[in-house]
């Protein structure tokens, strides 16, 4: 199975995840509430993997046009949840859209663009951008539950999301 496939499923999975935590948030304020300890917002975070996945996936390696104003990831305004919501779906999109276009050769190529000042394998950093989305998704998590009081996760057991999962 191309590494693609894999993660493909594993951006949707988590993006999933994010959209579910998002819904789970009381109201509009609570997903953008300051928590001592608590560097950044869940809105903040999911404006962040929302921008970072965009640029880095459906621009860079898809030509989507996108353009990412990293700053206002951090620092606009409050979004309502329904913007952050379609955020998600555009982001979703972009991702399982150029991945799915992506040929083998460009996968095992290096990432067009220069990541800071390194240069990188492009299936060496959509490894990493999936990773970076896991770790983003559980702050989000813990955000909403130290906001909200609520105890339980709502992504679940994601094991049945992967691409090679089937019955044993």
């Amino acid at each position: 199975m191309p590494l693609t496939d894999h993660l493909t499923a594993l951006f949707r999975r988590d993006l999933a995840g994010l959209r579910r935590e998002v819904e789970a948030y009381p109201d509009d304020g609570a997903v953008w509430q300051a928590v001592p300890g608590l560097t950044n917002s869940g809105g903040v975070l999911v404006r962040h993997l929302c921008g970072n996945l965009q640029h880095f996936v459906g621009a860079g390696l898809g030509n989507t046009g996108y353009v990412r104003d990293r700053e206002a990831e951090f620092g606009a305004l409050p979004w309502p949840r329904e913007r952050l919501l379609a955020e998600i779906a555009a982001t979703e999109k972009a991702v399982t859209e150029t991945l799915a276009g992506l040929p083998p050769e460009a996968v095992s190529a290096p990432y067009p663009a220069p990541v800071g000042d390194l240069r990188l394998d492009t299936d060496d950093f959509l490894t990493h951008l999936a990773v970076h989305l896991g770790f983003h998704l559980g702050q989000v998590g813990y955000h909403r539950r130290v906001v909200t009081g609520e105890p339980k996760s709502v992504v679940g057991n994601t094991l049945g999301a992967l691409a090679s999962a089937r019955p044993a």
